[in-house]
């Protein structure tokens, strides 16, 4: 792979990847949060898979590989029963549709898109010395990962839905995996595994919390949950 093609792939790999963390913030329905963390998964396999190629590190292309089939296939897949399990619940309620969208937010989407624009910035502000010592295209890439962290936290401190939460969590943890890759071309073989392994198993145990909490309850909503507590 030539260099100009390598870094075009990689730049639109990227710019996926911060679109979806961006759309995350935009979109209200769960089902359609999942679907674009889904998104968010094969571009984050696409940059490794992209780095991989271009180094000839086929352990690399194999980390990819496996990073897409979980964040892209079996963390959504999860996701998507506990959403189903959720609007079985309720529908005899008729409070499926509101436990199936985000409706009352702490920041409204504006804002929430206002503070996405002024975090990327941020992030490139704070990444330019990292780029500037080494300008390679992945490190001129690295703010999209730093952006995506700083993204990823911003949902999780603002969402009330319990699954929104999840989503925001797993941002989180997609801009550490990209910012790994970008800031060193890659990880090993076995750290990779490990991580992936604890965070499937971190959305598994809130899969079942939440599910316990629903049952309990009657409502993912955090607020409410804290006014049951005062």
């Amino acid at each position: 792979m030539n260099g100009g093609l390598y870094t075009q792939l990689l730049d639109l790999a990227c710019g996926a990847f911060l679109l979806a963390a961006v759309m995350v913030l935009w979109r209200r329905e769960l089902a359609a949060i999942v679907r674009v963390f889904a998104l968010q998964g094969v571009a984050l396999a696409a940059v490794a898979v992209l780095l991989g190629v271009h180094e000839e590190r086929w352990d690399l292309v194999g980390v990819g590989i496996g990073i897409g089939v979980l964040r892209a296939g079996v963390l959504p897949h999860l996701m998507r029963r506990a959403l189903a399990a959720l609007t079985e619940d309720r529908r005899g309620y008729g409070g499926g549709g509101a436990e199936t969208r985000e409706t009352r937010p702490l920041v409204n989407v504006a804002a929430s898109l206002l503070t996405a624009s002024l975090l990327t910035l941020l992030a490139y502000a704070v990444a330019r010395p990292l780029t500037e010592l080494n300008p390679t295209p992945a490190t001129r890439a690295l703010p999209v990962g730093l952006a995506v962290v700083l993204i990823g936290f911003f949902v999780l401190v603002t969402r009330r839905r319990a699954l929104a939460q999840v989503v925001g969590f797993l941002l989180l943890d997609n801009g550490i995996t990209a910012t790994a890759f970008l800031a060193t071309s890659g990880v090993p073989l076995i750290v990779e595994l490990g991580v992936s392994f604890d965070v499937l198993l971190a959305v598994l145990v809130l899969q079942v919390l939440t599910a316990r909490v629903r049952e309990a309850f009657g409502t993912t909503d955090i607020d409410d949950l804290r006014e049951l507590h005062d």
